[in-house]
């Protein structure tokens, strides 16, 4: 198709996903919104996946092959931007699927509001059920740092605004997309919403969420990279009590849920303090911070019934119930 037509590109990493594939494409090729390109990049697969990938392609000249060594989700990722020709661009991961009338829901109603992102609601997908997950309608930015949803497959963003941002996905470290969305929000002028849950993000029984290890401890990381950023660029003085919100949520509550999953004692152990010290090291008053004192959404009680004494127990009880 003429590069100059397409409203939405969609990045999609692919890495040894050949049960899931044809799925994936088959709900990206059929969508109602016609001109779109689908950048699939091929991760250094070594299953059928290309060959799935090549075969599409034959019959669907919007998918676009891109053929690259191994170097993980956000290296796919980041691979892609300088092929993106549309107006907006969204992220599907490979082993997901999308309803049919997505991007075209999406795209109207981000050219209607002239919006830097739209976002949609998802379905958590099970091999028998599924749970559907409705978001809030967040529009002040330090909410969007301490609560909106990090994920990027539920999103598309326009093209212009995303590239001036100079922002891309931090190669080799999970938790990907907290770092990505949270160094984007500052620079956002208007975000918008659709209610329907469009995506259904299939899961899998091979998921970090099912098997932890101290991969675990990779958020330290990501979020001493935003920390940085948030320097860098001058946004500390603006943001910094929603920063200081949003690491005690990670680290009190996921976080710590995850590291009580390590199996075993010993780096489970080493992860749940290190989580602490992360906490009380960058924001030795978190306690008293202006958003956890007003916060009432979900594990508020938990969060601030947090201390040396309390957190040691949690940590010790944790593992427990999780089993």
């Amino acid at each position: 198709m003429n590069n100059t037509n397409v409203k939405v590109s969609i990045i999609v990493p692919i890495y040894n996903v050949e049960n899931y594939l044809e799925k994936c494409l088959d709900s990206l090729t059929g969508q109602s919104l016609n001109d779109i390109e689908i950048l699939a990049v091929n991760d250094g697969s070594t299953d059928s996946s290309l060959d799935i990938l090549e075969r599409y392609a034959q019959k669907d000249s919007r998918i676009v092959v891109l053929n690259k060594q191994n170097g993980g989700l956000s290296d796919a990722r980041n691979y892609a931007f300088p092929y993106i020709h549309g107006e907006y661009v969204g992220f599907i991961d490979s082993d997901d699927y999308i309803d049919l009338e997505m991007y075209e829901t999406m795209y109207k109603r981000a050219i209607e509001t002239s919006a830097d992102i739209v976002e949609c609601n998802l379905h958590h997908t099970f091999d028998d059920y599924e749970d559907t997950e409705i978001g809030r309608h967040i529009h002040d930015k330090e909410e969007l740092i301490m609560n909106g949803r990090s994920v990027v497959w539920n999103k598309i963003y326009k093209t212009s605004w995303l590239l001036e941002t100079g922002v891309r996905f931090p190669k080799g470290l999970i938790y990907e997309d907290v770092n990505f969305y949270c160094k984007i929000v500052p620079f956002l002028t208007r975000i918008e919403y659709v209610e329907e849950p469009f995506v259904h993000y299939v899961q899998r029984g091979t998921s970090i969420n099912n098997f932890q290890t101290l991969k675990t401890m990779q958020i330290f990381d990501i979020l001493d990279d935003i920390y940085a950023f948030y320097k860098e660029k001058g946004f500390m003085d603006e943001y910094k009590d929603a920063l200081e919100f949003l690491y005690t949520r990670i680290l009190l509550c996921s976080s710590l849920s995850r590291m009580s999953r390590i199996k075993d004692p010993s780096d489970r152990k080493k992860a749940i303090s290190a989580n602490w010290d992360k906490l009380v090291s960058t924001f030795p008053n978190w306690k008293s911070g202006k958003y956890l004192k007003e916060y009432k959404g979900k594990n508020a009680a938990f969060m601030k019934a947090m201390n040396p004494l309390t957190y040691l127990l949690a940590g010790s009880i944790l593992p427990i119930v999780k089993k």
